[in-house]
C-alpha cells in the first residue's frame, strides 16, 4: 500500500511539472518577444504600430494595420469556408458513416494536415491562383485574399474535423435515443440534441482552427500576394476585397527578418507581440462564450 501511495505522488509531481512546464516555455516565449519588442514600442509608439497604414522600414515607417487587416480577412474567409465542410465531415464521420467508410474518410481527413505547408502553397500558385484570376474583376491578378482564403480552408478543416468529431461522439447515447424514442428524425436528433450538447467542444475545435489560420505562413506568403497594402475593394463592391492583394502578420516576419536590422528588427518582434495578443484573445474569448454556454445550461 506504501510503495502505490509514493507511486500515485511521483506521479502527481511528475504530470504538474510537465503542466507547470508549459506554462514556462509560453511565458517564457512572450517574455522573449516581448523585451525584443520594446524599443520599437518606446520609439515609434504602440499607437502608432497599430493605427499606421504604411510600413516602409527605410525611412522608419511602421504601420502594422495593413498586415492586421490583411490576417484577420484571411482567417474570416477561412472559417467561412472551411467551418461547414469540417463541421459536415465531423457529423457524417460521428453520425452518419458506416464504419467502413470511416475507415477510409479519416485517415484521408488526418493526412491532409501532415501535407506540409509549401505543398498546399503549391497548389494554390498553380490551380487556385489561376482559377481566382478567371474571375472577370477590375485588378485581379490571382493572388490575394480569396486564393489564401480557400488554402487555408483545406488546412484547417482537418483540424477542425477531428476535434468535432471527438467531441460529438462524446455526447451520451441516452441523449439519441431519448430523441429517437419522442419521435424525432434522425437529422432532428442531430441539429437540436447532439450538435447542442457538443457546442463546447465544436467551439474549441474553431478556436484550434483559427489559431492554425493566423499562424501559417508559407503558403501564405505564396498565394495572397504578399503586398504591403491595406486591402481594398478594387474598383467593386464586395466580394472585390477579397481579390485584394495583401499580406499577413507572419508573412511580414517570415519575409524581411533575415535582413531585419535595429528598429526595424525591434518592429518584427513587436508584430509577433500583436499575432500573439491576438491569438490570446481569441483564445479567451472562445473560454468565456463556453462558459457562458455552460451556465446558460445550468440555468
Amino acid at each position: 500500500m506504501l510503495h502505490k501511495r509514493m507511486t500515485d505522488s511521483a506521479m502527481k509531481g511528475l504530470l504538474m511539472a510537465c503542466a507547470l512546464a508549459s506554462v514556462a516555455i509560453v511565458a517564457m516565449i512572450g517574455i522573449f518577444t516581448l523585451r525584443e519588442a520594446m524599443p520599437a514600442f518606446e520609439q515609434i509608439g504602440l499607437w502608432k504600430l497599430l493605427t499606421g497604414t504604411i510600413w516602409r522600414p527605410g525611412p522608419g515607417l511602421f504601420g502594422l494595420l495593413p498586415m492586421i487587416a490583411g490576417s484577420g480577412l484571411v482567417t474570416l474567409g477561412a472559417i467561412v469556408l472551411g467551418l461547414p465542410l469540417a463541421l459536415g465531415c465531423g457529423i457524417f464521420l460521428a453520425e452518419i458513416a458506416p464504419g467502413w467508410v470511416c475507415s477510409i474518410v479519416r485517415p484521408s481527413v488526418e493526412l491532409l494536415a501532415g501535407i506540409p505547408s509549401v505543398v498546399y502553397g503549391l497548389f494554390g500558385m498553380v490551380v487556385l491562383v489561376p482559377f481566382v484570376r478567371s474571375i472577370q474583376f477590375p485588378g485581379n491578378a490571382g493572388f490575394g485574399l480569396l486564393s489564401a482564403s480557400i488554402v487555408l480552408a483545406v488546412m484547417i478543416l482537418p483540424t477542425i474535423a477531428s476535434v468535432s468529431e471527438v467531441a460529438i461522439r462524446a455526447v451520451p447515447d441516452e441523449y439519441r435515443h431519448g430523441a429517437l424514442a419522442l419521435g424525432s428524425t434522425r437529422w432532428e436528433t442531430i441539429r437540436k440534441v447532439i450538435l447542442p450538447a457538443a457546442r463546447s467542444g465544436i467551439l474549441s475545435a474553431v478556436v484550434l482552427g483559427t489559431g492554425r489560420a493566423l499562424g501559417e505562413t508559407i503558403a501564405m506568403i505564396m498565394v495572397i500576394g504578399n503586398s504591403v497594402m491595406m486591402p481594398s475593394a478594387m474598383g467593386g463592391p464586395f466580394p472585390g476585397i477579397f481579390l485584394s492583394r495583401a499580406r499577413t502578420l507572419t508573412g511580414n516576419i517570415a519575409v524581411e527578418i533575415n535582413y531585419a536590422t535595429g528598429l526595424h528588427a525591434h518592429a518584427l518582434f513587436a508584430t509577433g507581440v500583436v499575432l500573439f495578443l491576438l491569438i490570446m484573445i481569441i483564445n479567451s474569448s472562445a473560454r468565456a462564450l463556453m462558459s457562458r454556454s455552460s451556465s446558460g445550461r445550468r440555468g
